[in-house]
């Protein structure tokens, strides 16, 4: 009998794969067959994703997979967050904007002066308040483009307007909407109450479904298009972090991840949403994951701020491989520079180094100058934030972890798994590389039958692909002790000159 083969596409926020997966009953064995870049546009208006290159590349995808042997499914997921509005006759009525477009700049005040106190929202939606949530996104579109909310009949998140393009079927999947503060995180559907209370239509919003979700055949046009491949479209956790942490490659349910790329998602999973005490006073979010879980995070600037000083180092006419950038780091003098990469200051691209720079000078420590002095910081400065976050979720849950589970991209980056050791005192395991792939793929196959539930897939998944372990370096505990006190020690914003 031959294998089902099923096409993950893995978009994220600078490039975007098609992958073939298959299951032989023991291992899920991946095949890159489509590679793109994912370029916004900045142009008037603002700064935009551009959906319809993205759908032809989706379609270029498919079409690889059937000069390939074809695909019987094929699921699609995407970062968080961001949406397109389509009118009465379902046309895109503009390309969606993307999270980091500065027009939700101080929304989330507004919106708790002036329309519900932020406990309150916080008490119903479970979501940490950062300046993209879509709740932010949407009231910013009232007030700016107001003829947009009188004219669209529906929204749909990234990977569900994508999904709608493709087969016709307008869904809204739970993990990807829970990412936006317009759940209701307890009753785990859309809190028309909050809705109603700021304004937006609740027409707009479509029907839930859960993980696992048939959307069906691909439209005819499009069907024709890439290679008549009979291939139907289903939900995943569409969510690339809810695809990725179904990817961690776990043995019990009390564990750590970091889901580590361009972000760092770092937290554990629950069977329900943590609404009050310290996961509010220390701002982490509950999102959906697949099987009914909720993920307990924190969204922690990640790799975005390496990524950015390399574009600056490029502009200015020096290109790093990142494995040049990691050996400069490894050559500079440790623990000298210390920020917290969750700054406002970081968020916006732009001028990384300089930032960095300005930080260190503001907070009175040594200013990195060097490359590797720069990207030393970086890593250094997320290993503290991992341990500081590792601390507050041990605090909130009453558990203890002896073990962060790092997947994703991030874990190229071996120093900084090494970093996360030496800072936090606990075991890293790191792996797999593909997580969001491989975790979109295992889910394809829990909806054909193939793998029985969440904890059989990370048991495939441990099978499928290698896992790295690294132990924290007691020589440096008394090191890393002090850099931690000056890292609590920084103000919790930066004010620069």
């Amino acid at each position: 009998m031959a294998q089902r083969r099923m096409l993950a596409i893995d978009l994220g926020a600078s490039s975007g794969r098609g992958i073939i997966g298959s299951f032989d009953g023991k291992k899920i064995s991946l095949s890159e067959i489509h590679r793109f870049s994912n370029d916004p546009v900045m142009t008037v208006g603002g700064f935009f994703w551009d959906t319809y290159r993205l759908l032809h590349e989706i379609k270029t995808a498919v079409l690889a997979s059937s000069a390939d042997g074809g695909a019987d499914t094929l699921a699609v997921d995407t970062w968080g967050c961001d949406y397109g509005y389509l009118d009465k006759k379902g046309i895109l009525l503009s390309n969606p904007y993307h999270y980091r477009d500065a027009r939700t700049d101080g929304v989330p005040e507004y919106v708790f002066n002036n329309m519900i106190p932020r406990e309150e929202l916080y008490g119903i939606t479970g979501i940490q308040s950062m300046n993209f949530n879509t709740l932010y996104q949407l009231i910013a579109d009232m007030r700016d483009r107001p003829w947009l909310h009188e004219t669209a009949d529906k929204i749909l998140n990234m990977p569900d307007l994508l999904g709608y393009l493709l087969t016709g079927q307008m869904k809204s999947e739970y993990t990807i909407v829970s990412t936006g503060a317009l759940l209701d995180a307890k009753k785990r559907e859309w809190a028309y109450g909050l809705l109603d209370r700021v304004g937006l239509k609740s027409s707009l919003f479509c029907d839930l479904v859960e993980p696992g979700y048939d959307l069906g055949p691909l439209l005819p046009f499009i069907e024709e298009e890439t290679g008549k491949t009979g291939v139907r479209v289903v939900k995943v956790g569409s969510h690339d972090t809810a695809s990725a942490v179904l990817s961690v490659p776990a043995e019990k349910g009390d564990f750590l991840y970091i889901s580590s790329g361009t972000w760092s998602l770092m937290g554990t999973e629950n069977p329900e949403p943590v609404l009050g005490g310290g996961a509010l006073k220390y701002d982490f979010t509950n999102e959906g994951g697949v099987f009914g879980t909720i993920r307990l995070l924190k969204n922690i600037m990640g790799l975005w701020l390496e990524q950015e000083c390399r574009r600056q180092w490029t502009r200015e006419g020096t290109k790093y491989s990142f494995d040049e950038l990691t050996a400069a780091a490894c050559k500079a003098i440790p623990l000298r520079s210390i920020v917290n990469p969750d700054d406002a200051l970081f968020a916006p691209a732009g001028n990384m180094p300089e930032r960095i720079r300005e930080y260190c000078r503001a907070t009175g420590q040594h200013v990195p100058e060097s490359v590797g002095e720069i990207v030393r910081c970086i890593f250094e400065s997320l290993a503290l934030r991992y341990r500081w976050t590792a601390e507050k979720l041990e605090e909130m849950t009453g558990r203890r972890y002896p073990v962060i589970n790092i997947v994703g991209g991030g874990t190229k980056e071996e120093t900084l798994s090494r970093f996360a050791a030496d800072a936090s005192g606990k075991i890293v395991s790191a792996g797999p590389v593909e997580a969001t792939a491989a975790g979109n793929i295992a889910m394809q196959a829990i909806a054909a039958g193939e793998i029985g539930d969440i904890w059989q897939a990370r048991e495939v998944i441990r099978n499928s692909f290698e896992v790295k372990e690294y132990s924290p370096d007691r020589n440096a505990k008394s090191a890393w002790d002090d850099a931690y006190g000056r890292f609590l020690s920084l103000p919790e914003k930066v004010e620069v000159h």
